[in-house]
């Protein structure tokens, strides 16, 4: 009983949180601010747009999200998210720099088994509260440990990747060589054979003079040459 009035109160406190923002949001723009808000990191504006882009998805999965109070956000699929949300917003692909920059605002992984951040500040609806989220100063991260496993396994998987390049360049360069070396033999081998059948038809032809046209006319028709006659 007591932890679900806790989740009660938690629903309760968000949705009024909720509300306050969507007031206050309202209250802004009456006023008609820009929705760059003055001295708003560009950083914080452009997540908390490719969020709300995402949001008004009418169906299908979506890549982040907000959860459902709104008060974090979810990355569910950071290939995907680096691959293809990062450089339409950030101009880059690198995932483990989009952590970094969360980290330098002062967001924090709030979950270990999914990528979920959040920021007192950062709230869905709340786009006005964005110009008081500010820079960290020069601090100990305060999640290195599983950005590193990730920086680590992209390395890994980069390094192996590159050994299986080399390695199959090697195999390649391997056949290449060994199939030059059994042409050079084939080449030695029917020189050799040519070069003795010559020596073989030259004895015939000098210790027999009386068969020197003959001879002579067989080793032109064999091997194309022109014998020489002396007249």
């Amino acid at each position: 009983q007591d932890l679900t009035a806790m989740a009660i109160t938690k629903k309760d406190h968000e949705k009024k949180e909720r509300e306050r923002c969507k007031t206050s949001s309202r209250s802004t723009t009456d006023h008609r601010l820009p929705s760059r808000i003055k001295g708003t990191a560009p950083f914080l504006l452009k997540t908390y747009d490719l969020l709300e882009e995402e949001e008004e998805k009418a169906s299908g999965r979506r890549t982040i999200s907000w959860n459902v109070g709104g008060t974090s956000f979810v990355v569910w699929f950071p290939a995907e998210f680096a691959e293809l949300m990062l450089p339409r917003f950030f101009k880059h692909n690198n995932f483990s720099s989009f952590i970094r920059q969360l980290n330098t605002y002062g967001f924090r992984k709030i979950s270990s088994k999914i990528w979920e951040f959040k920021h007192d500040k950062f709230k869905k609806g709340c786009r006005h509260l964005l110009g008081e989220i500010t820079r960290k100063r020069s601090e100990p991260s305060l999640f290195p440990t599983y950005l590193k496993v990730h920086e680590d396994r992209y390395s890994r998987g980069q390094s192996l990747a590159e050994d299986q390049r080399r390695h199959l360049m090697l195999i390649e360069q391997s056949r290449n060589l060994l199939r030059q070396n059994m042409e050079l033999k084939m080449q030695v081998s029917h020189y050799k054979d040519l070069q003795t059948r010559l020596l073989d038809f030259l004895s015939q032809f000098t210790s027999k003079p009386a068969l020197q046209g003959q001879k002579a006319c067989l080793v032109y028709e064999t091997y194309h040459l022109k014998p020489s006659l002396q007249t």
